[in-house]
């Protein structure tokens, strides 16, 4: 059969056209439910950093991709985020069972996580799990101290969890499950006040100033743990309120610590935990900077005397409160180059 070059030109071009459609379909698919920000120069540079964002009422969807931004552009760290989301890519908060694209957990450097409540597949809850066991640090805000509610396989990690972990992982990892609100409940705020005795820890290098607009959580953590901020319960949700007088602030409830925690495969996991963490919280830059401060020290780098916390992309969050996310917001929305809130909304 004679041979046509100009034919085989043409068929090979048509072949490679439909592998660049196929693999850029792919691509854009694989990029819906997770995001991915590249590591480049800069004090983590080859480190990978995973975020979970899972919660609905703190809108860690918004505050988790702003964080990784910072890690990724200020710090050369490599980011993903993993959300809770529909199958079209559009963020769930309170779809509790979803966990995307889990499987980025395995060889992470470090975990960032706000979650609430969630009860993933036993699949998913195992790349978490293992990385747990692997020694992996975690970096937890908020309500993660009751980030599970589980049955069956992992139920131990459950918040309400009675044996083997009372507590569950909260409670046997972080350092404390949910117990109750300290403050009153979007009335009074938190006003971050640095535990004398710790006041040198690589953790708290360049932390002043914070303050959130959430209130202070009821939390006792073990002994091995080590308090770096109290929370000051202040009048009012400004900055400038005062603090409340009598025993709520007498004594005043921790609400940031770090432990080093010998886990059950004999693997060590640096952990840094806050009971703030809110979205709006973390317009706080003082905030900000003790949550980067705890990746750079998890991950065993030298902590800077004053990490760049510089927003990446415009951030402007919304309020805490449950079905308060924003209607419609997809993954895509939050990747890097665009503001928060989108444009189109």
């Amino acid at each position: 059969m004679p041979v046509f070059p100009h034919l085989q030109a043409m068929a090979a071009a048509s072949s490679l056209g439909l592998c660049l459609a196929f693999f850029a379909m792919s691509t854009a698919t694989a990029a819906e439910d997770h995001l991915e920000f590249p590591g480049g120069p800069g004090l983590g540079q080859g480190k990978r950093v995973v975020l979970i964002a899972g919660d609905d009422e703190y809108r860690s969807e918004e505050s988790l991709p702003m964080l990784a931004k910072i890690l990724s552009k200020r710090h050369g760290f490599a980011c993903t985020v993993l959300f809770s989301a529909d199958d079209d890519g559009t963020v769930a908060p309170t779809k509790g069972e979803s966990l995307t694209h889990p499987q980025a957990l395995d060889g992470a450097d470090a975990i960032v996580m706000l979650a609430r409540f969630r009860h993933w597949p036993d699949e998913a809850m195992k790349h978490f799990v293992d990385a747990y066991l692997a020694g992996t640090p975690i970096i937890a805000l908020r309500t993660s101290t009751h980030a599970f509610k589980t049955t069956g396989t992992f139920a131990a990690y459950s918040y309400d969890a009675k044996a083997p972990w009372a507590g569950g992982f909260g409670r046997e990892v972080l350092g404390e499950t949910w117990v109750s609100h300290h403050g009153d409940h979007k009335k009074q705020g938190t006003r971050a006040i640095i535990e004398a005795a710790h006041a040198d820890a690589e953790v708290l290098r360049g932390v002043t100033g914070i303050f959130g607009d959430t209130d202070v959580y009821t939390a006792a953590p073990p002994a091995d743990a080590r308090i770096l901020l109290r929370g000051q319960v202040t009048a009012s949700l400004q900055p400038d309120s005062a603090a409340v007088e009598g025993p709520k602030n007498e004594p005043m409830m921790p609400v940031a610590w770090t432990r080093a925690l010998v886990n059950a495969a004999g693997k060590t996991n640096r952990v840094l935990c806050t009971t703030m963490g809110a979205a709006t919280d973390l317009r706080n830059e003082g905030l900000r900077r003790l949550v980067v401060n705890g990746v750079i020290w998890g991950v065993g780098l030298e902590v800077p005397a004053a990490a760049d916390v510089t927003l990446v992309d415009p951030y402007a969050p919304s309020a805490y409160g449950f079905g308060g996310n924003l209607p419609g917001l997809k993954v895509a929305d939050l990747e890097l180059g665009k503001p928060f809130p989108p444009l189109a909304h």
